[in-house]
């Protein structure tokens, strides 16, 4: 068997092109960017799940007391459980988003 010797410029080359060659599996497909915007897409998608899933909850509650009721009310709980639905969401949520997010990346590089 024969020792093969490399030089430390060799070994720089060879350890650059095995980097170039990770990064470029990792990021194969889509970019950051692109990544970074499905992840967004389905945090939106989950946190739009939630508040729905949330709806009903605050429906059944009396509006009649200290506030009044009244259409306002009405509005004014429609914005709560929507922006309740983007804080859970953004928390970590439930699991869609994770599972949305899989998809979509699934389908940009199949």
């Amino acid at each position: 068997m024969q020792a093969v010797t490399i030089d430390t410029a060799q070994s720089q080359v060879i350890e650059a092109q095995i980097s170039a060659a990770k990064n470029g599996l990792k990021n194969a497909g889509m970019s950051e960017a692109d990544k970074r915007a499905a992840r967004d897409a389905a945090e939106q998608f989950e946190a739009i799940f939630i508040a729905q899933m949330l709806s009903p909850m605050f429906e059944s509650l009396p509006t009649d007391g200290t506030m009044g009721g009244g259409p306002a009310e009405g509005m004014y709980r429609s914005m709560f459980v929507t922006e309740a639905g983007k804080e859970i969401a953004k928390a970590g949520g439930v699991g869609v988003a994770d599972q949305v997010y899989r998809e979509l990346i699934k389908l940009q590089e199949g």
